[in-house]
């Protein structure tokens, strides 16, 4: 939205530096702050209270209080991914923002428009080791595109604009350092309305670069898509594209709900996570267009297959896999400008065998995953997430934890152009589910949001099940509870590691929820799944569904390297040589289903 149209509801005189910021948020159309209140931050908890004094009541800043500043930050980060505006989080002086950070990372490096506030020791104490003393200014420095302190009146307002600005146009984090008495000097008597918020440029790519890559398509016979998240916005143009060329297409994990629905040419995901065919689209291809990727995994790229990138970012070009041929420009503007240039292909045999492939797959290996469970205990968790897809809203906010989580949404949550899909998955950041969920429903009233949380995650953050109740968020978590850090067992597996260090006690997470006064239940039956999960998404305010799911349940692959097979042989033998032949078997029936098979 706009700027600067109408006045704030904070007066413009006699007022504070916390007052001026609070008043410069709301102009900047910040509604809420995610923080904890304290010490040195204060004064400006109480501007933001006093925004909303008197006939200004609803027309201020909410704020809302979580139980950990990472929780702060995470939830920030997905206000400002599914609404693209301007999230603000705060922490007060030395721990209280260090908490900060994990979270700042996190959205930061998913390039979303945030602000925190790291309020700051005494100003004449900095410098001295004082009480709580740090330097964030400093600290916040490599996740941010914008980290200043603000040292006096006079500074504060341009300092404030130019970090709202940063956050916006550097698509990232901005941090202003502010000493609590600072905070609470006069704010000087003339200060500039913030900036209107520029819409975002065209980049338009160069008319050579483009008929080279037009030349390329027409030169090769088998041509592959792989789309990241650049693709947003430009669905169907890539579609047409794809239909044009006869290329399969591929997606990256980010990528996946901008370009998998309505995709007739999809075949699946390249990567730990994937399924489905992308992989052999990839490495069987004469030449591989990255559409709006930079996906990090350059074992699953292939090496002696001719390349082109389209990026905006050409930081970003050649810096996964081989380049030969670079365009920097917008994803959408590069294809429209594309699809007039390149030859209809005159074989579509590539692409029909690809899908065909994929098609396969999905029936076959990954299809299996949810065949045949309905009876099977512990609960398959290919089962609850296949479920979930099916019960939950056409428009639902998914958030998802990292991990075996992680690899269920990838597989089994359909993506249709409504639903959304939240998760740390750049960053990597375990708990980043409930958080991120206390956001996304924050921000978003009336709208369905699911955390797919794990238990390894979910025990990290709990307290802010306390938050979900406080406020009444209408999140529904719904826990994969395996008593097991899931990934990290596939990861020692691969690398030829016996398990060590990742079984948890078996909790009842529904209890302790109930205890909070959040309505749960805990599922240990597949036939009570359904009904569990219908009930706790048509339910008002939150809810929790603890599913008891199989830690020896694992994401194997499409595409298993002898280097991974020796790591599970090598493993397996460990756990057997140890006493763990009971445990070789049961994981072996557990995933007998998912090996591929030719």
């Amino acid at each position: 939205m706009p700027f600067g149209i109408g006045r704030s509801p904070v007066d413009k005189r006699n007022r504070t530096v916390a007052d001026l910021l609070v008043a410069q948020l709301i102009e900047a159309g910040v509604r809420r702050i995610y923080g904890i209140v304290g010490d040195s931050l204060n004064p400006v908890v109480d501007a933001v209270h006093r925004s909303n004094a008197g006939e200004n009541a609803g027309k201020g800043i909410e704020w809302i209080h979580v139980r950990h500043e990472e929780a702060a930050a995470f939830a920030a980060a997905a206000e400002a991914e599914v609404t693209g505006s301007l999230a603000v989080c705060a922490g007060s002086c030395g721990p209280g923002n260090l908490h900060l950070i994990n979270g700042l990372y996190d959205a930061n490096r998913s390039r979303v428009p945030v602000l925190a506030i790291a309020s700051h020791i005494p100003s004449k104490q900095i410098g001295t080791g004082f009480f709580q003393e740090t330097h964030p200014d400093r600290l916040f420095t490599e996740c941010s595109v914008y980290s200043e302190m603000i040292s006096s009146a006079d500074q504060a307002p341009r300092v404030i604009n130019s970090a709202i600005h940063h956050a916006y146009g550097a698509r990232g984090v901005s941090v202003l350092t502010l000493p609590g008495d600072v905070a609470d000097l006069d704010a000087p008597a003339a200060v500039p309305d913030v900036a209107c918020r520029p819409a975002p440029p065209r980049v338009v790519p160069d008319a050579t670069a483009v008929q080279q890559l037009a030349d390329a398509i027409d030169a090769a016979k088998k041509v592959t898509i792989f789309a990241g998240a650049g693709v947003r916005g430009a669905h169907d143009d890539v579609i047409a594209l794809a239909d044009k060329i006869a290329a399969p297409v591929g997606h990256s994990l980010r990528g996946k709900e901008f370009i998998q629905y309505d995709n007739p040419f999809d075949v699946g995901m390249s990567g730990l996570l994937g399924y489905g065919a992308a992989f052999d689209a990839m490495h069987d291809c004469d030449l591989l267009v990255l559409l709006g990727t930079d996906f990090p995994y350059d074992q699953f790229l292939p090496e002696s297959v001719r390349t082109a990138q389209v990026d905006v970012d050409p930081t970003h070009l050649g810096r996964r896999t081989r380049l030969d041929l670079a365009v920097v420009g917008d994803v959408g503007e590069t294809v429209r400008a594309l699809l007039p240039l390149v030859k209809k292909a005159r074989s579509r045999k590539f692409l029909d065998a690809m899908v065909a492939k994929h098609e396969k797959a999905m029936t076959g290996v990954v299809g299996a995953y949810t065949k045949k469970v309905e009876r099977t205990t512990p609960i398959h968790p290919e089962f609850v997430a296949d479920t979930l897809d099916q019960v939950a809203a056409d428009d639902a906010v998914f958030t998802v934890d990292t991990g075996m989580c992680n690899v269920w949404a990838a597989r089994y949550i359909t993506p249709n152009g409504k639903r959304r899909v939240i998760g740390s998955f750049i960053h990597g950041s375990m708990a980043n589910a409930l958080p991120h969920a206390i956001g996304a429903a924050a921000s978003q009233p009336g709208r369905q949001v699911v955390a797919m949380a794990g238990d390894g995650g979910l025990s990290m953050l709990l307290g802010e099940l306390v938050t979900l109740k406080h406020y009444d968020l209408p999140v529904k978590v719904v826990l994969f509870d395996n008593a097991s850090l899931g990934m990290v067992r596939l990861e020692m597996l691969v690398d030829g590691l016996p398990m060590f260090g990742t079984e948890s006690p078996h909790v009842d997470y529904a209890a302790v929820a109930n205890a909070i006064g959040i309505p749960a239940v805990r599922v240990e039956k597949p036939k009570d799944l359904r009904r569990a999960l219908q009930d706790a998404l048509h339910r008002p305010g939150p809810a929790l569904v603890d599913v008891v799911t199989d830690p020896r349940a694992l994401s194997i692959p499409p595409n298993i390297t002898a280097g991974q097979v020796r790591g599970f042989a090598v493993a397996m033998s460990k756990e057997i040589l140890g006493g763990g032949m009971g445990e070789v078997v049961s994981m072996a029936r557990a995933n007998l289903r998912n090996v591929p098979r030719p």
